[in-house]
């Protein structure tokens, strides 16, 4: 990727041009914004830092690449945490600056940055980026701040003080120091005062003087005054305002890796610089407008939808998909319009709209058309209308056009109100794999973490593992506990449910090596929590493997956490105290046996939440079916094979089981924030029927006074699968149940 690196002058600004490199990635140019008055050293700005901007110029002739600045017009307008295009903004001179560099040098496709740990920053960055098609590259993001001084260091950088704003650094001491000889200090206020030894708390700023990067001079400062601006005597404020500065010519200089035509055309100009003019555009560009509505491309009257939801007034799933595809379905982008349209239709009549939507399963026919998909996807769902944050996401091929559910398929989670927490970093860094579009890594919502489907991804470089199953799974699980860390938890002690999608294409003899790879990645992470006290409680997961026919960029492996996040630490964990099993009535003959317990898995935070897992494999169904014969001699002797009948008795089974369960937790089916029913193409009943199975015994449920309400659309949606169940090395369950329910 051709990259043009926005640089302050600091040394986090010159280390992530490094990095860059590092990753296989061309800087073929460097950008700066800097003070409209030349003799002005800060602004106050909360986005850039200019200290030392008097220097930069000579970054061009070090580098050998072009330099292209632009003064300061705007100002700090758009002070909340995610951006929106704003006239007058500071930002949009970063806008009119890389427009510039792109509208010059067409091939630059990424935009480096410094950022560290500011959100505010990484967010004005993307947004910029996301307006020009641009990539953001921040492989500095979210890295441990005393290992990465060390690493600046050890690699070349040689930045001094520019700035001081802190306790227990005195502009007469410090300013002009080199941070090699300060580190050691810094590191000693960390421990007094807990300052940031990279100075991401504006504890202090640099200028870099040389690194690497500076093939052809380095700057060396010759004169510099200490203009102080606040004499504070605790923490007083000075910055280092240059005098004059020369540039040594190193012996020998090189290009920085690259022989691109366009770079060397550059690199002969060793000094170009071009300002870049102009007042703020008027208008707004066509990529931040907000969207223009979509064609009507679909007819909703030409499609048979098959629409369900939950009752939980507060937070509550609708899905939409085709019935009866076989004479309905036109392809893969017709089906998600009609999916999409239907679904926004339905939160418009509920007073809701995208915003409110806190994660998406999107499920296609065929992952070779995700490209179609996603384009599809994102002409509905957008950044615009998700002013709170965009929807985590998982994407899964599933056999659906197997059982006549048409291409897509798509289940949203919704809430009536805006208290989520979205986590949305669209560059690409170090620490965990980028979401470049209106698709999130995490939404916490009242305590439950949704975490979008992680695959084995290595960050920094945004490709798969290349080691098998295993090291996938490794790779995502990683990936799983940065983002984790991000809301103060561990993926080994706040996780309550795994779902864990399984290609195909994983060999027989390995997916047995899937399951024990996880626990022991969840046990080593655990001990290494506890051990430095980053976690004192750990829950007891819960765990679905679904078999499916692909994943996104032929992953082998895709994971999907949910974890509970309390907002009091000292909230208690583990399993509630059950009641008696006679508290709980029989329902169509079945009666408490101990085998049951076999059949489920369950997570309990009491008087919070339940997830279950009900898995109906071969035995316990014969058992099931069988059991009911041998008190009913007219339906015949044909349990060695699941009819419809059957299949019917296992369906009333699976919910009398799911009643018991939820019941003996202390909750209520009003509880019921999402219930899913996997079953595998192989079971040969078809979508409808099973649909109507359940929908019978749900009314017949409520017909015997459980508080349950039923309306006209189901309360469960059904998921075809190639196999599930709660090992890796046996996905052969007949159906599979995953229901999560919350007190209000």
């Amino acid at each position: 990727m051709k990259v043009v690196a926005l640089v302050s002058g600091g040394k986090d600004s010159c280390y992530a041009m490094m990095k860059c490199i590092q990753y296989g990635h061309q800087i073929v140019a460097v950008a700066n914004l800097m003070p409209a008055d030349d003799s002005v050293d800060e602004l106050d700005s909360y986005m850039y830092q200019t200290v030392g901007h008097q220097i930069v110029v000579s970054y061009a002739e070090c580098m050998g690449v072009p330099l292209f600045r632009r003064q300061i017009q705007g100002s700090t307008r758009h002070q909340k945490l995610s951006y929106r295009m704003t006239l007058g903004d500071e930002v949009e001179d970063m806008f009119f600056l890389l427009n510039e560099v792109k509208r010059q040098i067409p091939s630059v496709t990424g935009v480096s940055s410094g950022a560290i740990a500011s959100d505010y920053q990484r967010l004005r960055v993307e947004s910029v980026c996301s307006r020009l098609g641009l990539v953001s590259l921040a492989y500095l993001w979210k890295q441990d701040q005393s290992l990465l001084l060390q690493e600046m260091i050890t690699n070349g950088i040689v930045a001094i003080t520019v700035k001081v704003a802190a306790m227990g650094l005195d502009p007469s001491k410090h300013l002009g120091k080199e941070m090699a000889s300060l580190q050691p200090y810094l590191h000693k206020l960390k421990e007094l005062y807990g300052i940031n030894v990279c100075g991401e708390g504006g504890e202090y700023e640099t200028l870099t003087l040389d690194c690497p990067l500076f093939v052809n001079a380095r700057i060396v400062l010759d004169e510099f005054q200490v203009i102080l601006h606040s004499t504070d005597s605790i923490a007083p404020v000075g910055v280092l305002h240059p005098l004059a500065f020369h540039l040594e010519n190193k012996a020998q200089s090189c290009s920085l890796g690259s022989s691109d035509k366009t770079h060397e055309m550059y690199h002969e100009k060793k000094g170009f610089v071009c300002e870049v003019q102009g007042d703020h555009p008027q208008g707004c560009d066509a990529a931040c407008q907000d969207d223009a509505p979509v064609n009507n491309l679909v007819e909703l009257a030409e499609h048979k939808l098959h629409i369900s939801r939950t009752q939980k007034g507060d937070t509550f799933s609708i899905c939409s998909r085709l019935q009866d595809s076989c004479t309905t379905s036109t392809g893969l982008q017709e089906d998600l319009e009609a999916v999409l349209k239907k679904i926004e239709s339905l939160l418009v009549e509920n007073g809701f709209g995208w915003e409110n939507v806190l994660y998406i399963h999107l499920y296609i026919a065929d992952m070779n058309e995700f490209a179609t998909a996603n384009d599809t996807y994102v002409r509905y769902i957008t950044q615009e209308k998700c002013p709170f944050g965009v929807p985590s996401r998982s994407t899964i091929e599933l056999p659906l056009l197997q059982v006549g559910l048409g291409s897509a398929y798509m289940e949203v989670f919704v809430a009536n109100d805006h208290t989520k927490r979205v986590l949305h970093v669209q560059s690409i860094s170090c620490w965990a794999p980028s979401c470049i579009g209106p698709y999130s890594q995490a939404t916490l919502h009242k305590e439950i973490l949704h975490m979008a489907g992680q695959l084995g991804l290595n960050p920094p470089t945004m490709t798969l593992c290349q080691g098998g199953a295993i090291d996938e799974l490794e790779k995502a699980l990683e990936n799983s506990e940065a983002v984790a860390k991000c809301f103060n938890c561990s993926i080994s002690t706040s996780a309550i449910a795994f779902v864990i999608y399984c290609s195909t294409k994983i060999p027989s003899t390995e997916r047995f090596k899937i399951q024990d790879k996880q626990d022991v990645f969840l046990k080593q992470t655990r001990v290494f929590n506890f051990d430095t006290g980053t976690n004192s409680e750990a829950f007891d997961p819960i765990f679905l493997y679904v078999l499916v026919p692909d994943l996104p960029k032929g992953a082998l492996v895709e994971v999907k956490p949910i974890l509970f996040v309390a907002d009091d630490i000292e909230e208690p964990t583990g399993d509630v105290k059950e009641q008696s099993c006679s508290s709980t009535p029989g329902y169509w003959g079945f009666q408490h046996a101990e085998w049951h317990d076999s059949c489920f898995q369950k997570c309990v935070v009491p008087g919070k939440l339940c997830t279950v897992i009900l898995s109906v494999s071969s035995e316990p169904a014969a058992t099931i079916c069988h059991d009911h014969l041998v008190g009913d001699k007219n339906k015949g002797d044909n349990q060695n094979s699941l009819t419809e009948w059957q299949m019917d008795r296992v369906s009333r089974f699976c919910i009398y089981l799911l009643d018991k369960i939820i019941t003996e937790s202390g909750f209520l089916w009003d509880d019921t924030m999402y219930l899913r029913f996997y079953f595998p193409t192989s079971l040969q009943v078809p979508a409808n029927t099973l649909s109507l199975m359940f929908t019978n015994a749900f009314d017949e449920l409520a017909a015997m006074g459980r508080i349950i309400k039923t309306g006209k659309e189901p309360i469960f949606n059904l998921v075809p699968v190639l196999g599930a169940g709660r090992s890796s090395a046996s996905m052969d369950d007949i159906i599979t149940c995953e229901l999560l329910a919350r007190k209000s």
